[in-house]
């Protein structure tokens, strides 16, 4: 008998006794022993993962990767779950399984392990979000499933995926973004600092016309923040008889522009004949509020 059939035939024992105990502690030591096996399965006994986030492959990529498993076979195994009967579900690594169907491979390794629904939507989902070839949509789309179907706070999404809890927040934002906006992002027209930008603009119209804009002109993240900035500037009140935001003296307008280049932002100060008045900074996402914060602490 050759190793590879002992191999699976150990790995059918561990699965039927994981089925038929009732004992916690054993089927945990069952399940553990189940985790740290790898078993060669055939690519026609594994049915696609119904959780899986990813919608779109690229062709080149899986072509290239199906060329490099012809010549050094399958590196990292994928992941799947005993259905019985010789089935088997993907729970990750689709890429890797179709590539190696392109491939032309019999049999690819494969960690078993015994999961539900959610456990393999989690899973699943995770291990896709820790990849670095999801566009922003993508990972947004993941973190909202996790929420939903794994019924996960914010805050607790953050930990099991490992990022800031405003990270996450700003992701799942992306979905109430219009439709032309969400392409833009799966297409790679515009990164997640665009996205997130044009997150923060209430008015539909401006939305998409500055979203045009940074497409049609590819402005830079920093670009379309000016811009953005640039409409949002509160208008000038010419009422006000306390205020004098038409003759600002020589030395306030100096102090502004100084104030302005030091932090890198758009900087506005009222005065009123009284010489009360207030200093306005502006900013368009939390990471440049962080760091005018940060210029501000470091010049105390």
């Amino acid at each position: 008998m050759n190793k590879k059939s002992e191999v699976s035939k150990g790995l059918r024992s561990l699965l039927s006794n994981i089925e038929k105990t009732n004992n916690p502690t054993e089927r945990s030591q069952l399940v553990k022993e189940l985790t740290n096996s790898i078993a060669l399965i055939s690519p026609e006994h594994i049915e696609v993962n119904p959780f899986q986030p990813r919608s779109e492959f690229d062709i080149d990529q899986l072509m290239d990767l199906a060329k490099s498993i012809k010549t050094s076979g399958l590196i990292q195994p994928i992941t799947v779950r005993a259905l019985g009967g010789n089935k088997y579900q993907l729970i990750s690594g689709e890429r890797r399984l179709r590539a190696s169907k392109m491939a032309g491979l019999k049999e690819v390794p494969a960690y078993i392990r015994v999961a539900n629904d959610q456990e393999m939507l989690e899973m699943a989902l995770v291990e896709n979000i820790q990849r670095a070839d999801l566009n922003a949509l993508e990972i947004a789309i993941s973190y909202q499933r996790l929420m939903d179907e794994c019924h996960l706070t914010h805050e607790a999404l953050s930990e099991r995926v490992g990022k800031d809890r405003s990270t996450v927040t700003n992701y799942v934002r992306l979905l109430k973004l219009p439709a032309q906006i969400q392409t833009s992002i799966k297409d790679g027209q515009l990164t997640m600092g665009h996205a997130r930008a044009l997150a923060g603009i209430d008015n539909l119209a401006l939305q998409l016309k500055l979203h045009n804009d940074a497409t049609n002109q590819q402005l830079s993240v920093r670009a379309l923040e000016l811009l953005i900035r640039s409409f949002n500037a509160p208008k000038q009140s010419t009422n006000k008889p306390n205020s004098i935001p038409s003759s600002i003296s020589s030395e306030i307008q100096k102090l502004k522009d100084q104030l302005s280049q030091h932090l890198g932002t758009k900087v506005e100060i009222n005065r009123a004949q009284s010489g009360k008045g207030s200093i306005t900074l502006h900013f368009a996402s939390d990471d440049e509020l962080n760091h005018i914060m940060g210029i501000m602490i470091q010049d105390q």
